[in-house]
């Protein structure tokens, strides 16, 4: 039974990708270790069918977390032989490059998102030089790669020459029936980070009338209660926190609409797809995104929610509103949720990253 050894920096709670992508992995007949790291703030690890491995570090962010990180991930593994090494992002890269080469055994690359874009890099050119050099030193000798939208596979296969294959980062299909929203709710899920239109979200439920459930956590977390209170918007807009898988998912069916919207700092949002678009679709909730190349060919097949070009207040306003009120509307688009989760299913992604490690035995 081969070994995959798979690394995040994570603390691997609340991994719906990472849990789906092991579990798939597993039920084909590989041995799964999922290796991430563990925090002050984590909570015990919960059970799952996989093994996992948290590294203690004595840095918990910043380059010398990053180096501190890589070197004993990268001891772990060599001390461990794994038969094949599956890196996800930039971020644990080093580490799996220099131990593959160490136990001469296959390196797999998993891009969650276009790393050197993100927006915490964008304006802090000297950590994102070191990335980008890292980028282009290892990418073009990776075999065997894959990422989450077409966009970001197309960019780094033109880069590097490297066949980069997409497995989107979409839900296990579920049956679900339509449901009467007796008491609707607006619904953010995912991280509170610059650029994901929280500001504008906050402001524009001045002009809405049902609650805004706010599930998540990030640098925002505090400027955003705090200006919920100075808009005196404390009966409408509720922080839930990070929560449970399971609990996200039953409130996520509950939700009336599903907001995912980001700005375009850097090519990073604007070629991702996000896992809360394909969240909404599943629990059959309409959603708002914004209009960028991804979503804009989505909605164009399936027709599951409304894009916005320009993320402002106003047309935050209009398109929720316009969902609130036009009834004929947004029961076509539920309908169209229920007909795009068929196909955009984990049961469809998966055939295609089961075919990457079989592509590896053979």
């Amino acid at each position: 039974m081969k070994r995959i050894f798979l690394t995040v920096t994570n603390d691997l709670n609340n991994d719906q990708r990472m849990n789906r992508i092991c579990n798939s992995l597993l039920n084909a007949g590989y041995d799964i270790t999922l290796i991430g790291r563990s925090k002050k703030t984590s909570k015990e690890l919960e059970n799952k069918s996989y093994k996992q491995v948290r590294i203690q570090c004595k840095w918990e962010k910043g380059k010398l977390f990053y180096v501190e990180f890589n070197w004993k991930l990268k001891n772990y593994l060599i001390k461990n032989k794994p038969d094949i090494i599956c890196s996800i992002d930039l971020d644990t890269l080093f580490a799996g490059y220099f131990a593959s080469k160490k136990l001469l055994i296959p390196l797999v690359y998993d891009s969650h998102e276009y790393f050197t874009e993100v927006p915490e890099l964008i304006n802090r050119p000297f950590t994102r030089f070191f990335w980008v050099k890292l980028e282009q030193y290892i990418l073009p000798k990776i075999k065997y790669a894959y990422t989450v939208s077409t966009s970001i596979a197309k960019i780094y296969s033109e880069k590097y020459a490297v066949d980069f294959k997409v497995i989107r980062n979409v839900p296990l299909y579920t049956d679900l029936q339509l449901s009467p929203k007796n008491k609707p709710f607006i619904l953010y899920q995912g991280a509170l980070n610059k650029g994901r239109g929280l500001e504008q979200l906050v402001e524009s439920m001045q002009q809405i009338s049902v609650p805004l459930y706010i599930a998540g956590d990030g640098d925002l977390n505090n400027l955003l209660k705090h200006r919920v209170v100075d808009l005196k918007l404390q009966e409408k807009v509720f922080f839930l926190g990070m929560i449970s898988p399971q609990k996200l998912k039953d409130l996520t069916q509950n939700a009336y609409l599903g907001i995912n919207v980001l700005e375009h700092l850097g090519d990073s949002y604007y070629y991702s797809l996000a896992n809360k678009y394909f969240d909404y679709i599943h629990a059959l909730v309409p959603s708002i995104s914004c209009n960028f190349p991804e979503y804009n060919v989505l909605n164009s097949t399936y027709n599951v929610g409304l894009l916005i070009d320009n993320l402002t207040v106003s047309e935050l306003v209009k398109n929720i509103t316009k969902l609130l009120n036009d009834k004929e509307l947004y029961h076509n688009l539920q309908h169209n949720c229920q007909l795009a989760k068929q196909e955009l299913s984990w049961q469809t992604e998966e055939k295609q990253l089961l075919a990457v490690y079989k592509s590896i035995n053979g």
